[in-house]
C-alpha cells in the first residue's frame, strides 16, 4: 500500500492561514514540495470558514469520538463531518492514511509549536525529528477528560502544528511563511523515514500537560479578573511561587500560590475562554528517546 498523508488547515473555521496556503499550493502544484509522497490536503470545517466561526455546532476538534459518531444526531455538523473525513481517508477509508498532520493557529504567544496527544510512540517519533530539525517545543496534552476527541488521534500517527500569535480571521505573512517550513520539514523527515535514512535525537524536550485553570470569577459566574501583565505573552516562561497570574480592577492581584513550578501554555488563547481556560500548566522534562518510537514510526510509514 502507497504511503498516503493527510494535511488538514481550518480544522477550526477562523484559523485562515493554512486555508489560504492550501488554495494557493491547489493553483500552482510546485509551491510545496513532498518529496514525491502522497498527499491529500482538505479544510476541515468548510463550513465554518464560510461562516468565519470556529465552528457551527460543536468544536471539530473535539469531534472525533466513536460515541459521538453513534450518539449525536447527524444535523449536529462537525460530529458528521468528523465521520466524513474518517470514512475518507481513516485506515478503512476510500483513501486510508497513514499519518495525520493538522495545522492551526494560536492567539497566544507560543510562537510554533507541535501538539502530542497521549504517548503513541510514532507520534513522539516524529515529533521528535521536528524538534531536532526546527527546534520546536513540543506540547504534550493528557489526563485531560474534559479535552478528547482530537482529529489526528484517529490516525495511526499525527501531530498539530500550532503556529502564532495570529488573530482569528487575520492572515499574516510570517504565520503562512512558518507554516509552509514545518509542512515541508515534516513531508522531508518522513520522506527519510521512508528511505530508512532519518537520524534521531538522544533527548528531546517535553512539556507534559499538568492541568488548565480558568479566570477568577464572581459569584454569578461571570469572570472579573483578567490576565495580569506580567504573564500576558509569557508563554513557555517558568511560573514560580507568588508570580503574578490575574489583576482585578479593584486592585487585587491573584498570585499563583502553588511550591512546585509549572511552565504555563496557551495564556489568554482567545478560543479558550469558552471552555473556562485561562492557560494550561505543563513540566518541562528532558526525555530520553526510545528505540521503540523509531521502530513505530518506521512501521507506520511501511505499513506494518
Amino acid at each position: 500500500m502507497q504511503l498516503q498523508v493527510l494535511l488538514v488547515a481550518g480544522t477550526h473555521g477562523n484559523e485562515i492561514n493554512g486555508i489560504w496556503l492550501f488554495d494557493e499550493w491547489n493553483k500552482s502544484s510546485f509551491l510545496i514540495n513532498t518529496y514525491g509522497i502522497k498527499t491529500f490536503r482538505v479544510i476541515g470545517n468548510p463550513e465554518a470558514k464560510k461562516a468565519g466561526k470556529r465552528y457551527i455546532h460543536h468544536d471539530l476538534n473535539r469531534s472525533f469520538q466513536e460515541e459521538l459518531f453513534l450518539t449525536r444526531n447527524s444535523s449536529n455538523f462537525e460530529v458528521s463531518r468528523a465521520n466524513e473525513l474518517v470514512n475518507l481517508f481513516g485506515q478503512t477509508g476510500k483513501n486510508p492514511c497513514q499519518i495525520a498532520l493538522d495545522f492551526h493557529t494560536t492567539t497566544a504567544s507560543m510562537g510554533s509549536c507541535l501538539v502530542v496527544y497521549g504517548r503513541r510512540d510514532a507520534d513522539l517519533a516524529l515529533a521528535s525529528l521536528i524538534q531536532n530539525e526546527l527546534g520546536l517545543p513540543i506540547y504534550l496534552h493528557e489526563s485531560d477528560q474534559k479535552q478528547t476527541g482530537f482529529l489526528v488521534e484517529s490516525w495511526p500517527c499525527g501531530l498539530v502544528i500550532e503556529i502564532g500569535p495570529i488573530g482569528q480571521g487575520l492572515l499574516n505573512s510570517r504565520i503562512i511563511s512558518q507554516t509552509k517550513l514545518i509542512l515541508e520539514s515534516l513531508m522531508e523527515q518522513i520522506h527519510q523515514v521512508k528511505n530508512l535514512n532519518c537520524f534521531f535525537p538522544e533527548k528531546l524536550i517535553i512539556h507534559r500537560h499538568i492541568k488548565s485553570i480558568d479566570f477568577p470569577r464572581d459569584e454569578q459566574g461571570n469572570i472579573d479578573g483578567y490576565v495580569h501583565s506580567r504573564r500576558q505573552s509569557k508563554d513557555w516562561q517558568e511560573l514560580k511561587k507568588n508570580d503574578e497570574l490575574f489583576f482585578k480592577l479593584n486592585g487585587e492581584t491573584i498570585r499563583f500560590e502553588e511550591d512546585e513550578s509549572y511552565v504555563p501554555v496557551f495564556i489568554n488563547e482567545a478560543a479558550y475562554a469558552e471552555k473556562n481556560i485561562a492557560m494550561s500548566f505543563t513540566k518541562r522534562e528532558l526525555w530520553d528517546f526510545k528505540k521503540e518510537w523509531k521502530q513505530s514510526l518506521i512501521d507506520v510509514v511501511h505499513q506494518k
